[in-house]
């Protein structure tokens, strides 16, 4: 079933060897609840706890092969989620700093990757919005939710030749790749419309 799913990802054009290969070996039903084993392995978003969803693995694929992660990659996430996207990274050879702040599924997560295997530099319970200065900069960060803007931190928080994915919208987001050419210059490009749940901020 994860190589029907890499196969459905190769068809819609996702070329990164490693992100494939990520993807191949991710228990994916472990991530959701047992209710939907039948579609762990369907190109699709699915519920989660807290309101939120694990993200299509089309998208995850999507992200990651945006980043253009090497082994050793320091990489912050904004929204643990299910943990399935961090999974991806760590197979991806990053070390992984990432930030959930819907306290249900970051103490569910945060049992729950290191069962597996996953185990992150630094999973915490806070606001992604303001990034994570203490650990700055990052040579990739994620954002797995629909942010309304770009927040400056997570731009100031990326190394120069850092990359910083972001779907960036209210309903509908444009997902929105900012590349750090110095310390105000930044590349931008924009690769089409995706959905997400909305980024949420201010609850700590």
């Amino acid at each position: 079933m994860r190589q029907k799913l890499v196969e459905t990802l190769i068809n819609k054009d996702i070329k990164d060897k490693d992100v494939l290969k990520a993807i191949g070996k991710i228990p994916r039903h472990l991530f959701m609840d047992s209710g939907f084993i039948d579609h762990a392995y369907q190109d699709k978003a699915f519920p989660i706890a807290a309101d939120q969803t694990i993200s299509q693995p089309y998208t995850v694929a999507f992200q990651s092969e945006l980043l253009q992660i090497e082994p050793g990659h320091k990489v912050l996430e904004i929204g643990t989620g299910s943990g399935y996207q961090t999974a991806v990274l760590l197979e991806l050879g990053a070390r992984v700093y990432s930030i959930e702040r819907q306290q249900e599924l970051f103490k569910k997560t945060s049992k729950f990757l290191p069962k597996l295997g996953y185990r992150a530099k630094s999973l915490i319970f806070g606001d992604g919005y303001k990034g994570m200065p203490v650990e700055a900069p990052f040579q990739s960060i994620i954002v797995t939710a629909g942010a309304p803007y770009v927040p400056n931190p997570l731009l100031s928080q990326l190394a120069i030749g850092g990359r910083l994915v972001i779907p960036v919208g209210d309903d509908v987001q444009v997902m929105t790749l900012f590349i750090r050419k110095g310390p105000k210059d930044f590349e931008k490009h924009e690769f089409g419309d995706f959905r997400f749940v909305p980024m949420l901020e201010d609850k700590n």
